[in-house]
Formats: structure tokens, C-alpha cells, sequence
């Protein structure tokens, strides 16, 4: 069953998710960016080794502590190593602009990768929540200088936003805040109830047919409404189609990267096209710049002091099987159409 939902996702991303041709003014600025992530390797952790990139501020200020910031990749970005930053916008975090908005003035990024040539899923295990949480020790003793601690966030897109989620309620007292992108994933009561105190940011679109609003979102949302505790400091923003940070449309409405990696914002910092964000009270949050994202994860500290962190079990053993994915994409078809025909309706009344 895992193999045929393994070649199920993948026929799936081929069609929907054909990887963007970044159409900038300077088509090689996303690769320069990217160029700046060092190659790294994490510990043998029960006979898993977690490779990933990572970038370091520059200019670092003596004994200056800046936020850790991991991004975990979606499917089909992890057959090699360093297409974790290729087939998305991850290295954007890295552009001065973008860094300049974090506490300190910088930020310490790494992105992992989970080896898909190795993996029967395609992506993101839960034999991988140890590891990448002793990688992201590693890293952070090889940093320890520089690293706040209390200040340590975690986004991830699809399949890295299930993996957010896991990673959030299996070690929830080292990550300061999350923004999980279109999570392929609905977290059981018990993972909710154990990230209840942690402000969460999701993001996704409507017209989503792998993990957006009507096939994940909608339910996610409506969970974490029910569990926050901190219900002022969470946030949903959906989107209708995904377009680029510049407005043109991006190949696919499963890229909801775009926003979160551009700080919410176009390029000129005007309001994200198609985008309305709530939070957990239902009231809509008007996003102004430079306070989008980067503002928000760095309004949020947590306690964590580097001590060894033994993890909550809670895995979720009923996830979905392909029969149910199946289901949602179904019944997401039809909120869509809807969606659609309502659109068409109120622009011909215009």
C-alpha cells in the first residue's frame, strides 16, 4: 500500500507540479542565492545519515545570537542532494532584503534533506523524526555562539509541512514558532494538543488539489481553532491562485512557497495576490510590510535552553491511506468548482 501511494503522489506531482521557471528580471539570482548553502552532514542516527545545506549570516558579530530557521522540502525535491533548494524558493531567505528583517539583522538557515532513492515514501518518515532532530543538534553545537536558542522556528512545504507538524509535536519545547506550507498532513487531537502553546502560520491555496484548503487545510484549521491556546497568534492565509511574488501566475497552485518565502508580500511589498489571512478567532489580519512573516516568527521566543530533549511519542498511526487521499482530492474538486463558478458569477456582475 505505501509503494502504490508512493507512485500514486508521484504521477500526481508530475502533472500538477512541474517545477517553475523562475521568471525573474535576473533569471540566475535564485541559483546565486542558493550558491551561498554550505554541504553538510548530520550524525548516524539509528543507521540514517541526514544531509542537508545550510547558510550562515554574514558578517557575524562576535558573540551577536541570531535565529535558526529549518525548511523542509516537499516531495519530489529530494532525489539528490541539494535539490531541496533547487526545485523551490527556499535560498530567497537568504537575499539581503529578507535577512535584514530578522531579529539581530540575520538569520541562520538549514534545510534538510530526506534521501527519496532511500525512502519507500518518497519523503519525510517517521524513522526520520530522530534524526533530523539530532542533525539540527549538531548544527546548532557546531553554532553554538551564535544561535539563539530561544529562537528557533521550522516551516515546511507539503510533505516537509507534515514532517513540521510531526517534528513540532514530537519535541514542541524547541521551536519558538512554525509556518507549515499546505501540510500534506492532518495531525491526530493528541499532536495538537501537545503544539497548543506554539503559534502556528499555515498557508494554502483553494485550487490545491494535493494538499491545499479543501483537501487538508480547511481541517487542519479547524483543529487547531479548536485547540490553540494562543488563538491571537495563529494564522491561516489562503489563496486562490498562486502567482509569483510579481504577479504572473506560477505553474502550479501546490506552490505556495512563493508567499511565505517573499515574506508574504509582492515583490514591492503590496499585498500577496489572491491572499487572505485570518487568525484562530476568525478575524482577518491585514498584512502591512515589512510586518509579514519574518516579523511574526520573530515576536516569538520559547524557553528552550539546548538541553538533550527526549521526544514525545506521538506519531499518528491512522494516517491517510491512498483510498482516502483519493476521497479528498474528490471532494476537493467539487469546493473548487464552486469556488470557481462563484468567481465567474461576480466578475460578470460587475
Amino acid at each position: 500500500m505505501k509503494k502504490l501511494l508512493c507512485v500514486l503522489m508521484s504521477v500526481i506531482i508530475a502533472l500538477s507540479c512541474v517545477v517553475c521557471a523562475f521568471a525573474y528580471e535576473d533569471p540566475d539570482w535564485i541559483a546565486k542565492l542558493a550558491d551561498e548553502f554550505i554541504d553538510e552532514k548530520g550524525p548516524e542516527v539509528d543507521g540514517l545519515v541526514i544531509d542537508y545545506v545550510s547558510y550562515t549570516p554574514r558578517n557575524l558579530k562576535g558573540s551577536t545570537k541570531y535565529p535558526l530557521v529549518i525548511l523542509l522540502h516537499g516531495m519530489g525535491q529530494g532525489g539528490k542532494p541539494r535539490e531541496q533548494i533547487e526545485d523551490n524558493y527556499f535560498p530567497a531567505f537568504a537575499s539581503k532584503e529578507m535577512q535584514s528583517k530578522f531579529t539581530n539583522g540575520a538569520a541562520f538557515f538549514m534545510i534538510p534533506r530526506s534521501d527519496e532513492s532511500k525512502n519507500a515514501m518518497g519523503t519525510w518518515t517517521d524513522d526520520e523524526v530522530r534524526p533530523l532532530y539530532e542533525t539540527i543538534q549538531d548544527f546548532i553545537a557546531r553554532h553554538k555562539n551564535n544561535i539563539d536558542l530561544s529562537r528557533i522556528y521550522i516551516g515546511g512545504y507539503s510533505m516537509g509541512g507534515k514532517m513540521t507538524l510531526k517534528m513540532l509535536s514530537t519535541y514542541p519545547e524547541m521551536f519558538a514558532a512554525a509556518f507549515p506550507m499546505c501540510p500534506a498532513y492532518i495531525p491526530s487531537d493528541d499532536q495538537l494538543k501537545a503544539i497548543a502553546d506554539i503559534p502556528l502560520w499555515f498557508s494554502c491555496s483553494k485550487f490545491d488539489i494535493l494538499a491545499g484548503y479543501y483537501v487538508y487545510g480547511k481541517d487542519i484549521w479547524e483543529k487547531v481553532c479548536a485547540y490553540t491556546n494562543r488563538p491571537q497568534d495563529c494564522r491561516m492565509s489562503v489563496i486562490g491562485k498562486v502567482c509569483l511574488p510579481d504577479g504572473k501566475k506560477a505553474d502550479s497552485n501546490h506552490h505556495v512557497w512563493f508567499a511565505a518565502s517573499n515574506d508574504m508580500f509582492t515583490y514591492e511589498n503590496g499585498d500577496y495576490p489572491n491572499m487572505t489571512t485570518t487568525d484562530a478567532t476568525g478575524k482577518t489580519v491585514k498584512l502591512t510590510a515589512p510586518d509579514g512573516l519574518i516579523s511574526w516568527l520573530c515576536r516569538y521566543k520559547s524557553s528552550y535552553d539546548g538541553k538533550e530533549i527526549k521526544g514525545t511519542s506521538l506519531v499518528d498511526e491512522n494516517e491517510s491511506t491512498v483510498f482516502d487521499m483519493l476521497h479528498k482530492m474528490i471532494g476537493a474538486l467539487r469546493f473548487m468548482f464552486r469556488d470557481t463558478i462563484k468567481t465567474a458569477l461576480s466578475a460578470l456582475s460587475r
